[in-house]
């Protein structure tokens, strides 16, 4: 990496910005996918600085267990305290903490990064929540902290409605979607409230992200075997469904559903379709009806034709420079090649790199959270 790194350094020359680390993550034979996740994950500032200060709150608990939130800190504290700007770390101690926690990790298949995000976040809630709920009560009335992570918000206790933790995960990642269903008979509305921290879009061929948002948010009608029960007229009746964004997140992450059980074949086959992700995303679909703005600062991208093999890599856009994370390798591309990896407009073509997760950061000054 050096010869890479000082041709980072090179290319930045005078811009290179006061206080970054550009360092490349060694793979451990199959770990790009955990690599490019992190990448994203370091370059999310507010997150980043968050986990510091938790790791600067938290030294003494180096003698305590070790768990991946104690990993995690620690490498983004090497990474983040390294005397030269560049060059490359080995996150052993995180893959292997990782592959002790989660047997779906273990082997050296090809594994999946949105699946890898989605326990990584889960766990650190988990993580937060029990060191909460262990310094607020004594061990005899303290009982397991409700998950709230991806799930409806209905922690019982004692029969009281009981508010679920907020931690600084959720106050990063953390939306609130509304699922609204009317009746078409009596025309009540039945809200229910959900959260989430990142959303799950199906795609089509020349599409968008606003369109697939969209189509996220469109209704849907109940009939025939999939009528809904309605308590007003206490029968199942026909009705509209639709999902809106109640409450949108501070950091917006979008994973694109670009792997597709195919009945027919019997396997999962990958979508190279071309799915166009503006570097500015205005959300418009969300109850309040004002327009929430987006900047996007990261992308996870799968390389390769099929699901079940392949490669991930990472664009991240840290002080108006756009780098590309390849695990060991990092390189400054420019801001036009992004959009190289929308996908392909025709089924067979020779680019396999598409965007895959996508991270927008919210450009409201104060978030209202």
């Amino acid at each position: 990496m050096g010869a890479a790194g000082s041709k980072l350094e090179k290319a930045l020359g005078d811009q290179f910005p006061e206080g970054e680390r550009y360092f490349g993550l060694e793979n451990f034979g199959n770990t790009c996918y955990c690599n490019s996740v992190l990448q994203a994950l370091y370059f999310c500032v507010p997150f980043r600085e968050q986990l510091l200060d938790y790791y600067t709150n938290n030294k003494n608990l180096a003698d305590a267990e070790e768990n991946l939130l104690t990993c995690l800190a620690d490498l983004f504290m090497q990474i983040s305290s390294q005397k030269k700007k560049t060059g490359v770390i080995a996150p052993k101690r995180f893959v292997q903490r990782l592959k002790k926690q989660n047997e779906l990790f273990r082997s050296y298949m090809h594994q999946d990064a949105h699946e890898f995000l989605n326990f990584l976040l889960n766990e650190l809630v988990d993580i937060l929540e029990k060191e909460a709920s262990a310094s607020k009560s004594d061990p005899e009335t303290s009982s397991p902290p409700e998950k709230t992570a991806n799930g409806p918000k209905t922690a019982q206790a004692n029969g009281i409605q009981k508010e679920p933790l907020v931690t600084w995960v959720h106050k990063n990642f953390q939306g609130i979607l509304t699922n609204e269903t009317r009746c078409l008979r009596c025309e009540t509305v039945t809200a229910r409230d959900e959260t989430f921290l990142d959303l799950s879009l199906d795609i089509e061929q020349n599409s968008s992200i606003t369109s697939c948002l969209k189509n996220f948010s469109s209704t849907e009608t109940l009939n025939a075997e999939d009528k809904f029960f309605c308590d007003k007229c206490c029968s199942l009746q026909e009705a509209q469904k639709r999902m809106k964004i109640k409450k949108p997140p501070h950091i917006l992450v979008i994973h694109l559903k670009r792997f597709k059980y195919i009945e027919q074949l019997g396997r999962y086959k990958k979508l190279s379709y071309r799915v166009v992700f503006p570097l500015e995303l205005k959300l418009s679909n969300t109850v309040e009806d004002a327009d929430s703005e987006y900047s996007l600062f990261a992308v996870v991208v799968h390389v390769g034709s099929g699901p079940n093999h392949g490669h991930y890599v990472s664009l991240v856009k840290s002080h108006n420079h756009w780098l590309f994370f390849d695990d060991e390798n990092v390189e400054m591309i420019d801001e036009s090649s992004v959009q190289t990896f929308f996908g392909s407009a025709q089924e067979y073509s020779s680019n396999t790199d598409h965007g895959y997760i996508l991270f927008y950061e919210s450009l409201a000054t104060n978030d209202k959270s």
